[in-house]
């Protein structure tokens, strides 16, 4: 019998906000590579996820939800989202059955159909009781597009599932005579970025309802060189004068927080005890100035 084809390529993940993309990667590859919390739009730039076997090497790239804007950060949520099914090889079309209406998971079938590119759904959140009888109704919306539907719950599905999930997605990616990447890599993120965005994740999960949207989290210096151990430094930015002592709480309790669970995560991601800093800046409404978004590099590249 002759042996499969090599298959490679790039597959982004397409959704609503709060679809469970992130939540997906993250099973999928088996590593913390993207963040995840219970608000929508957590996700604002791409993110890869890489996943290598003897049978091919996936390259996920999870997208920001689709937001329609003509301005500010969710112009660029909006364009990231696209670019993502342009630039990809193949799409998973990310279905929850959360979602308020049909119609949103129809909008997203319409729009990766029309991308003409191989594509799977992967139905999300089968594990909620009030919404089970949804898995159907969403089942029978892939097929009138002529799509193959599949199901996740990551609280319930085991390796045995990741497994079959995996090997059903390689099959749509193009063939390839070797990996894209290294195939000891999960990710091409590099490590600032990574740190960046679990500060902010920390930030969302610590404020939980209070946080501003207009948040957002940069790093301005990062020494992994530094003794005894590596520095990190940076800025947690609001875009309102009133949000500052939100993120700071009362006696900087809330960023004392923040830092202290930021700080072991990016310990666990680096192997090894780090010195972190926060701090709090105020840029009125930085999510409308085009510099701002540039240097937080929300700024898709092809523009």
């Amino acid at each position: 019998m002759a042996k499969s084809p090599f298959r490679a390529g790039f597959l982004g993940l397409i959704g609503q906000p709060n679809a469970g993309k992130s939540s997906l990667l993250n099973f999928l590859v088996k590593e913390k590579v993207s963040i995840v919390t219970p608000k929508p739009q957590t996700t604002r730039r791409r993110i890869t996820g890489l996943h290598t076997t003897d049978e091919g090497q996936i390259v996920f790239i999870d997208a920001p939800g689709l937001v329609k804007s003509t301005s500010g950060l969710n112009t660029f949520l909006e364009k990231e989202a696209h670019d993502v099914i342009k630039s990809s090889d193949a799409i998973v079309a990310v279905l929850s059955v959360a979602e308020d209406t049909a119609e949103r998971n129809e909008e997203i079938l319409e729009l990766v159909s029309k991308s003409r590119k191989p594509w799977i759904a992967v139905i999300t959140k089968i594990d909620l009781k009030e919404t089970e009888h949804r898995v159907m109704i969403t089942r029978g919306l892939v097929e009138k597009f002529g799509g193959k539907a599949l199901t996740v719950s990551n609280k319930k599905h085991g390796e045995a599932d990741r497994q079959e999930l995996l090997k059903e997605l390689i099959k749509i990616l193009p063939e390839s005579e070797k990996p894209l990447y290294d195939p000891e890599m999960f990710t091409t993120e590099n490590v600032r970025d990574l740190a960046e965005e679990i500060i902010r994740e920390k930030c969302f999960e610590v404020l939980n309802h209070e946080i501003p949207y207009q948040l957002a989290v940069q790093i301005r210096k990062f020494d992994e060189n530094a003794k005894p151990c590596p520095k990190i430094y940076a800025d947690i930015m609001v875009g309102k004068e009133s949000h500052k002592p939100i993120i700071i709480g009362k006696g900087a309790s809330v960023i004392k927080q923040i830092g202290q669970i930021s700080r072991k995560e990016i310990e666990s991601l680096m192997g090894e005890k780090v010195y972190l800093e926060l701090n709090v800046t105020v840029k009125e409404n930085w999510f409308e100035n085009k510099q701002t978004l540039k240097e937080l590099k929300y700024v898709v590249d092809s523009e």
